[in-house]
């Protein structure tokens, strides 16, 4: 199996489970305790049906939204994700560049592998900051000021890892960033010599954010888990995201929300975007699907604030479905993850590129001119 042989999500699955040693493979493609939410999020979608349009004079289509005053040549974005240089060498850069030559937003994290600075200067597109919250306050405003330096768009507050999720694959597996060297894991790393010789011959794995946050300079930290219970502030309230979002001064948004009653405060704060996420089935199992959450707080704040639907997302009609409903965009995580891990920065343009013919295709055969004219008209749930 190579490249040219993923057309969808469930190849790129495939082709990465090769490419990855185990527990890299598990770290982007377990969730927390059961996993129930995990297999909710992509599930949802097929709980409701589309009804398409006809005769509707299709054959120039535009895909392009504005999301948080940043223009989209497509309702889809690579949401912020740690660690990427992880499953592949080339890390948040591949990513970058194949967003920019879609036209379309990304984001790095607070735990990504390649620096804001780098980042602005290979991808001139919009761009946005994910921010965890620590219980260093300068810290915080280091990271602020580091991310306005380096002009990203948008600033986006995490709000649902105010504690490490329960990642049970992750314990059975050791995973650790950066990988430790044991008699166990260097088995692994030998019989995927590939992803093993770029991991030790190129540039030294890093996280250039938290070294700053956390170490002053120096080493990572070894475990994800320790930074989230023991860096990050747990004591956060609704206070602190309105100083933040003062302080941004900015576009900015909450990620990680999944009631109305947040969703509501979330606009009170002065918030211009929400993303209603479950963080992946990452964090609380058990928690409902965004897509199942997402009418309600459309319905609630739809016409206050932009709503992201972020999770879940495998094909160009969960898209249009969650775009039906109401949301502005759509985004995702593993949706790209796994085509890095596959072929670097080809992978992910590929599989940007499935998934915007896929768009198009589908507003085409429902009948659809433009996003504006997907509507809940078009959606029965069973």
């Amino acid at each position: 199996m190579n490249l040219n042989d993923c057309h969808n999500f469930a190849d790129f699955r495939r082709l990465a489970k090769k490419r990855l040693p185990g527990p890299i493979f598990h770290y982007i493609d377990g969730a927390a305790d059961d996993e129930v939410t995990y297999r909710r999020n992509a599930a949802a979608y097929e709980d409701v049906d589309l009804v398409p349009s006809v005769l509707a004079g299709v054959e120039d289509v535009d895909m392009s939204v504005e999301v948080m005053g940043q223009k989209l040549d497509m309702p889809l974005y690579c949401a912020p994700t740690a660690l990427q240089r992880l499953f592949h060498h080339e890390g948040e850069r591949a990513v970058a560049r194949a967003a920019t030559k879609y036209g379309t937003m990304f984001g790095i994290s607070s735990l990504a592998t390649v620096s804001a600075e780098e980042i602005a200067e290979i991808a001139p597109g919009p761009k946005m900051f994910q921010f965890y919250f620590h219980k260093d306050k300068g810290v915080n405003t280091a990271l602020l000021e580091r991310a306005r330096a380096a002009k990203f768009n948008v600033m986006a507050l995490t709000v649902d890892t105010i504690t490490g999720g329960n990642r049970e694959r992750d314990l059975r597996n050791g995973f650790t960033a950066p990988p430790a060297l044991t008699p166990s894991s260097i088995l692994r790393f030998a019989t995927h010599p590939s992803w093993a010789w770029n991991f030790l011959t190129k540039e030294k794995f890093d996280m250039p954010h938290l070294a700053e946050a956390t170490r002053g300079g120096g080493n990572t930290v070894s475990f994800v888990s320790h930074y989230f219970s023991n860096l990050l502030d747990q004591s956060m309230n609704w206070k602190d995201a309105e100083k933040l979002c003062a302080a941004w001064n900015g576009q900015f948004a909450l990620k990680g929300i999944m009631s109305v009653e947040d969703a509501k405060r979330a606009v009170d704060i002065g918030c211009t975007g929400i993303m209603v996420s479950n963080h992946g089935g990452r964090q609380l199992d058990g928690s409902r699907a965004p897509f199942d959450q997402l009418a309600e707080i459309c319905d609630a704040v739809g016409d206050k604030i932009d709503v992201i639907c972020e999770g879940g997302i495998q094909r160009g009609t969960h898209a249009l479905k969650a775009l039906s409903v109401g949301a502005k965009a759509v985004s995702g995580g593993r949706l790209y993850l796994y085509a890095l891990a596959a072929a670097g920065q080809a992978g992910v343009e590929r599989a940007l590129g499935n998934l915007r013919t896929e768009i198009e295709r589908d507003m085409k055969l429902m009948g659809a001119k433009r996003v504006s004219d997907l509507t809940r008209g078009n959606l029965r749930w069973r």
